[in-house]
């Protein structure tokens, strides 16, 4: 049904040049449409055949862009119009147009939107004047999404080259760690054999040999639980948090001994349990205060806290060794990543025990933070959900 008075100045605004003759056919032949907000008029991708002049209200135009949701592409009021690329081109439609807010549209069927451009000029030049500047935008938008095509390939592939370079330092650094003890084992070995050590020196050798093997071991486990962690769940159930952590404290006493490192453990009484795997987590926290032990090369003390805020539990690790620089504190917890030299001190490693506590507490829905100060300490902090 046509509204009793169509605003003809709206008609001229859309085609300049059009006079009152040309617009009342205009009115004549096309469909006036009343949308409520949210009607798609036209669908991305299909093949329609009208063509739409907007007489009152606002709509949009969006198109789907590989990489972002959906991108708007214009808004169009009074006097615009859409919807003539795909009937001259017979092509499906480039965009997706919908109804912002309640709208009425003069619409055209195919042959009468054909039959118009036939006998009408002004409609004519300012068709084409329209499709020269949408296939303009349409390159415009081409040739910034070929950019961003362009610049996320570059990344890509730095990312890949990065990772590459990682894997070959990890591989040099693996046969590198395995290599030190093996040697250092092997040559205690070759000297009890040979039953020269006795007493308190057969005691040390004995020891260093057991110390390398243990790093071997160690390091052997950390490669395969990462491996594994996505193939096998761990158990939660409710559990004790701050005997989790003694036990780790215990398990690296003889560490800090060696390293002239003393480790004081505060337990509230009162800290609740939480919903944990005690085996991972017990990984998680001794790799951290590992971590603690062997970058405090002058000794010092480690302190080691459990406790609980506003329904979560959190352990706290500091140390005063010889801190983290500002540039590496992003890249920490990644695989592979190490620090060989800080502060003038030599550190071995492969730079697995943080990866290993990262996936760990996240598989138990915590977070792990970190602070440090180059040359005073770092203070790694866990928190976990209670139960």
């Amino acid at each position: 049904m046509k509204p009793q008075i169509i605003p003809i100045q709206v008609l001229q605004r859309a085609f300049p040049g059009l006079d009152l003759g040309e617009a009342q056919e205009m009115v004549e032949q096309g469909e006036v449409m009343n949308c409520p907000a949210g009607t798609v008029l036209c669908r991305e991708g299909a093949f329609e055949s009208t063509f739409y002049i907007v007489l009152d209200g606002e709509v949009k135009v969006t198109k789907q862009l590989q990489g972002e949701d959906e991108r708007l592409l214009n808004r169009l009021r009074a006097g615009d119009f859409f919807g003539e690329m795909a009937i001259l081109h017979q092509a499906p439609r480039a965009a997706t147009v919908a109804t912002m807010t309640e709208s009425t549209l003069l619409c055209f069927p195919k042959e009468a939107f054909s039959a118009l451009l036939e006998r009408n000029t002004s409609m004519s030049l300012a068709m084409v004047r329209e499709v020269s500047r949408r296939l303009r935008e349409n390159d415009d938008m081409a040739i910034s999404d070929l950019r961003l095509k362009a610049k996320e390939l570059a990344e890509a592939y730095q990312h890949l080259a990065e990772q590459d370079y990682a894997r070959r330092e990890f591989l040099t650094t693996i046969a590198h760690e395995l290599r030190t003890p093996l040697m250092a084992a092997n040559g205690f070995v070759q000297v009890i054999r040979t039953a020269n050590l006795q007493g308190d020196a057969l005691k040390s050798g004995l020891e260093t040999v057991a110390r390398n093997l243990q790093d071997i071991i160690t390091l052997t486990n950390d490669i395969l639980f990462l491996q594994e962690m996505d193939l096998i769940l761990p158990a939660f159930e409710p559990g004790d948090v701050g005997a989790v952590v003694a036990a780790c404290v215990e398990a690296l006493h003889k560490d800090a001994q060696r390293n002239h490192v003393g480790v004081q453990l505060t337990l509230p009484p009162d800290v609740p349990t939480a919903m944990i795997d005690a085996k991972s987590l017990g990984r998680a926290i001794q790799a951290i205060l590992h971590n603690a032990i062997k970058f405090s090369p002058e000794g010092g003390e480690v302190a080691v806290e459990v406790g609980q805020q506003d329904g979560v539990v959190w352990v706290r690790i500091e140390d005063h060794g010889v801190g983290i620089p500002p540039e590496a504190l992003p890249q920490i917890f990644d695989r592979f990543f190490h620090l060989d030299q800080v502060g003038g001190h030599l550190f071995r490693g492969v730079g697995l025990g943080l990866s290993v506590a990262r996936a760990v507490i996240e598989q138990h829905h915590g977070r792990i933070e970190v602070r440090s100060t180059l040359g005073q300490g770092s203070t790694f902090t866990v928190w976990l959900n209670s139960q």
